[in-house]
């Protein structure tokens, strides 16, 4: 073969190799803003929604993130939690471990509040479900926020 044709076929087999470079991004993302919400729990006296932000950590399949969870209760009013927390990704599951920042509002002195962990299978690049885990359960869904301006 001619010199030519044999450093064209080299060159084209090199770039078999080489990462994509299109937008490649993966529907099922889950950086970014949401917003929660379980279905009643404690027999239907409990709620809780809130919001979460996934950002990047520099670990493959972990993310940081920081919730703000809003439990209200007919037993004993409502309470505002903040929390910081990691999310592990396995495929389309992820699971969010908390821990307690501050107590934003509390209805009950002395109620002792357990972080609230969720583990959730991705549907959609704007829809999460599972459980939430913590000193209940519930099933749970997390919808992606539009970041929008004010």
């Amino acid at each position: 073969m001619a010199k030519w044709v044999t450093t064209l076929l080299a060159g084209l087999m090199a770039l078999c190799f080489l990462p994509a470079t299109a937008d490649t991004k993966d529907p099922t993302d889950v950086l970014g803003s949401w917003s929660f919400q379980t279905k009643p729990y404690r027999q239907g006296q409990c709620i809780m929604t809130g919001t979460m932000r996934l950002s990047s950590h520099p670990s493959d399949g972990l993310y940081e993130c920081e919730l703000t969870a809003v439990e209200v209760c007919s037993m004993w009013g409502r309470s505002v939690v903040l929390q910081q927390c990691q999310a592990r990704r396995f495929g389309n599951q992820v699971s969010i471990r908390s821990q307690i920042t501050e107590m934003l509002e509390q209805k009950v002195e002395g109620l002792i509040y357990v972080p609230d962990n969720f583990s959730l299978t991705i549907q959609d690049q704007s829809r999460m479900w599972g459980a939430l885990v913590s000193a209940a359960t519930a099933p749970v869904e997390f919808r992606r926020s539009e970041d929008g301006i004010s």
